[in-house]
Order: structure tokens, then sequence, then C-alpha cells
């Protein structure tokens, strides 16, 4: 037999060898009996190799190579380089990857996953987490809580007023860290609302579908049924199920539920296998560029201080309650409400126990909504046990003689336009835009509303055998459901926006997050507000 000689590599084998030359492992034992096993690592060794001709390679009909993939990228999620993004120009550029801006992003690329439309999406901030928190299994409450006050930022400018407000600045925004409660505003609650109702609940139902919206999640749990049944005995037949915007279906056929709680990434993601986007982070949007009434792009910055001029036939912001009217003020569009009739919730806890023996021995979770009526305008939910943990944790919970359980309550804040945000021209971030004060009181009648709730909270507990601890008002601004900055209404004068999210009087300028939404009550404002985004979107794929 014909041989050559072969000089193994770092890791290198025999069976490695044999593999690679296509030749008998057999063989290359028999030719090298030095070698003592044939996964023994060899490298720098000669190793004697059998020498294969053409005619023996026929003989053996080997198959040919397969081809290996040319490309790659990156990240986990495809990023585009604002140097690149500089070079085109976009049929929707969206500031902002929140719950508006992700929803404005799947949407459309839902509409127009068979044409030739370019879409941009651009985040502020850089990525910290790629999913949200509670789906990563190493999270709990205090971890979670831990890890939002190392996220966010206090919102500079809320002092003295709205002292507890603070901003996450990450890709997916709030979403990556929000409480997930879904439940659709009562819009008969809300005066002078904008759209249709009957137009509203049918993008509801679009929402609901696409967040995975179920009431499904602590149903059968010994504690929420046993909670439920006293509640609605007891004089108060409105509390229901906690609507969660979580995935319940298990997997089956081999697909994957790989995040069980919803948040803006579940959107991203499911554009991205729509058709292809263009999205940068650490982009600042600074500007909203105008020209003879129409948006033309914004213009970004990125952390080394380069500017960039996007360019874009429509331009979305989802920016956040504070961010886009910032920069609808610091771009010179100054509408007579813009920044104003900002509206947010009286916030308060009532932490109470119940007793363990009153349960089966797997209580389950708690997770109660008492909507708001006309005679009781505000909202409260019980959740727990152990920690105010209504989501699932890995930790091993001990039996205990009672249970911990807390009593969330929500009062509404009417628009008033001295409540609101402007800029501060005295002092300006490091990209040079003027940062924001924030004005904001309660009145005497939301003053008043807070001793009913507290009179309810009593209610609640003398009903419902709860023994309640020391109720407290949380800090103004702590809680996330800040809106209205930007709202959406008829009238230029006391409105930003039309039905649509349009801004008055600029022609291809929307606005898609929280800001938009006029009046919220007690009531949850994320799925309002991917409702109101989806039909957005599909009024922008209709004029397109």
């Amino acid at each position: 037999m014909a041989l050559k000689i072969w000089v193994a590599r770092n890791n290198d084998t025999l069976r490695i060898i044999a593999d690679q030359k296509r030749v008998s492992i057999d063989d290359l034992i028999t030719l090298n009996p030095s070698i003592e096993h044939p996964d023994q690592n060899i490298a720098g060794k000669l190793i004697n190799l059998p020498f294969v001709t053409e005619s023996d390679m026929r003989q053996v009909a080997i198959p040919p190579t397969c081809p290996q993939p040319s490309e790659y990228i990156d990240n986990w999620i495809p990023l585009t380089p604002l140097e690149t993004m500089a070079e085109n120009e976009y049929d929707v550029l969206i500031v902002g990857t929140g719950a508006g801006g992700g929803t404005m992003l799947w949407r459309l690329c839902e509409q127009w996953r068979n044409n030739g439309k370019r879409i941009g999406i651009i985040e502020r901030g850089s990525i910290v987490m790629p999913s949200h928190g509670r789906n990563l299994p190493m999270m709990n409450r205090t971890r979670l809580t831990q890890y939002y006050q190392y996220i966010s930022k206090s919102l500079q400018g809320s002092l003295p007023e709205f002292i507890g407000a603070r901003e996450v600045i990450c890709l997916g925004g709030r979403t990556v860290f929000w409480d997930l409660v879904t439940s659709r505003l009562d819009l008969s609650l809300l005066p002078d609302w904008p759209v249709p109702i009957p137009e509203m609940e049918t993008y509801y139902a679009m929402a609901e579908r696409v967040m995975n919206v179920t009431q499904e999640y602590a149903k059968g749990s010994s504690l929420t049924e046993s909670l439920l049944t006293r509640l609605q005995q007891g004089g108060f037949p409105e509390s229901r199920y906690m609507p969660i915007a979580a995935d319940l279906q298990p997997t089956k056929f081999g697909e994957v539920h790989a995040d069980v709680f919803f948040s803006s990434f579940s959107l991203l993601a499911k554009a991205s296998f729509l058709r292809s986007f263009d999205l940068a982070i650490n982009a600042r949007a600074v500007q909203v560029l105008v020209d003879q009434g129409k948006a033309t792009g914004v213009k970004v910055m990125s952390p080394d201080m380069r500017s960039y001029i996007l360019k874009a036939k429509t331009v979305v912001l989802s920016a956040s309650t504070y961010e886009t009217p910032r920069l609808l003020l610091n771009s010179g569009i100054e509408g007579g409400a813009v920044g104003h009739y900002m509206t947010n919730q009286v916030f308060m806890l009532a932490p109470g126990k119940v007793k363990r023996s009153d349960f089966t021995d797997i209580a389950g979770t708690l997770a109660i909504l008492i909507t708001g009526t006309p005679e009781k305008p505000y909202q409260i939910r019980l959740v727990g046990p152990s920690g105010y943990d209504w989501y699932p944790s890995s930790e091993e919970k001990p039996f205990l003689e009672e249970l911990d359980i807390l009593l969330q309550c929500f009062g509404k804040i009417d628009p008033r336009y001295e409540n609101r945000v402007s800029l501060n021209p005295d002092r300006k971030d490091e990209y040079g835009v003027p940062e924001i004060e924030v004005y904001f009181s309660f009145s005497e009648a939301e003053q008043a509303e807070i001793q009913k709730m507290v009179d309810t909270v009593k209610r609640i507990s003398s009903v419902a055998d709860i023994a309640m601890g020391e109720i407290c008002l949380v800090p103004t601004g702590d809680l996330h459901h800040t809106s209205g900055t930007c709202r959406m209404g008829n009238d230029p004068s006391t409105s930003v926006t039309d039905q649509y999210g349009r801004v008055h009087g600029i022609s291809g300028l929307y606005v898609a997050d929280n800001s938009v939404l006029p009046f919220i009550g007690s009531g949850n404002p994320t799925l309002t507000t991917v409702a109101l985004a989806i039909r957005t979107a599909d009024h922008i794929a209709e004029q397109a």
C-alpha cells in the first residue's frame, strides 16, 4: 500500500484524521502501531496515511461536501449601523421600541410583508435583556426589582412634584419589566374618547390575540377561587380573574413557546420572521425634521456624538410619555397641548394576611382584579402570596401559618392642562437636548377619592377575611401609567394628534405610545396602547 505522511494538529486523534481524510480507521490503526488508542490526542506526531488514488475515490462514491454558511450575524438580533441607515430613505421610521414602537413595527411588517417598503426603527438605549425579566429562570420579584432599580434612571426634572418617576431606556423599553396586567379600559367611563367604541373593540381583540391575554393564569388556584367567591358574595360582583399577557399554550407539534410573558421582544421576533427591517440601538433622536408642513426624517446622534440624518416619508414617535413631547418641543412643534394634560393614577398599597388553613394543600397564586364602576371609579388588584409574587419562581416556598398578600389600589386622575412636562432651557443632556420639568398635583376631588379608596380596602378586608396592615400612598410618578402628554383628540387646541395618532398640522408624523391616551381612568394602559398602535399602523399602511 502506498503511503504518505501527515503531521497531526492540535487535538487531532486517529479517529478525527480518518473522518477528515476519508480513510478507514482500521487502516490508520494498522499503519500507526505506536498510537495506543484511536481517540488519543496525537498533536505533533507524524502519522502514516494510506495514499488514496482518484480511482479509489470513484469506487467509494463519497458524496460531495455540504455547503457551509458564508454569512454570520454578530448579535442575537440583527442590528444596522446608523451609517448604513443614513444612506437610505425609509417609508416609515419608528422612534422607540417599547409597547407602541414594537407593535407598530410588527403590524407594518405584517401588512407589508410582500412589498418593497423600507422600515426602520431606532432605540435610544442598548440591550439589557433578551426577553421580559419574568421569563428568565433566575429572576424572582426581589431580583427583578433590584435590576429595575439599576437599569432605570430617575427622571430628570421630576422633583419635587413627581418624585418617584423613573425612565427605562433600553431595547424593549418598559415592557422588559411591566406587570403584565392587560385589562381593557372601560371606555364608557371615559368622556369624549376619540375612537368609536365598536372600532376599539375590534382592535382590543387584535391586541389581546397578539399579546396572548388570558384569564386562566390563576384560575383554579385555591387562593384565588376562595377569595374571589368571598368578594363576589360580599358586595364586589365586579371582581374577576386578572387578565395576564401570558402564553399558556403547551408546546406541541415541536413548536416552541420561548417567551411565556409578553414584552416588545415578542413583537420584534414576530416582525423579524415576516420581512426585513433596519434596527439601530444607542441611537438618540434629537430632532424631528419638518419641511413645509411635512415630516422628512429624524436627526439622530450616537454615543460618540456623531450626528446622522435618517430620511423618512413617515415618522412614528414611540419614545415614551416623557420623551415624545420632549422631542416634539425640541423640534419646534409646540401645539397648544404638547406636553400638557399629563395624567397618571393615585397608587396605594395595602399589605394583608390570610390564614393558610383556609386553603388547600397547594394554595396557588392569587390574581384577582376588581374593576372600576361608576360608583367606585377605582381599580383594585389582589396579588400574592409570599413576597407579593403572582408569577412563578424556582424558589422553594416554606409552609406558613399565614400568607402575605397585597392589595394594589389605582384611582383616576382627571386630565388637567396644568399637569404637564415642559423643557428646561437651562439644563441640557449630553446631546444638547433640554431636560424636562414636571408639574403635577392632585385636585381636591382626587384627594377626596383617596379616602374613599381607603374605606373600600377596609370593606374588602372585612368581606374577604383579610387581616390588613398599614395602607400607604406610593410616591407620585412611581406608577408607570403616565400618559396624555401627546393626547389624541379632534380639537387641535386641546389635543396633539387626531384619532389615528397623526400630529395635527404636520403630515407624515405620528405618535404611538402611552402619551396619546387622553384618559385612562383607573385602568391599565398597555393593552390600549397596543390596540391603538395596531390601528395607527393600519392607517399608515392604507395611506401608503
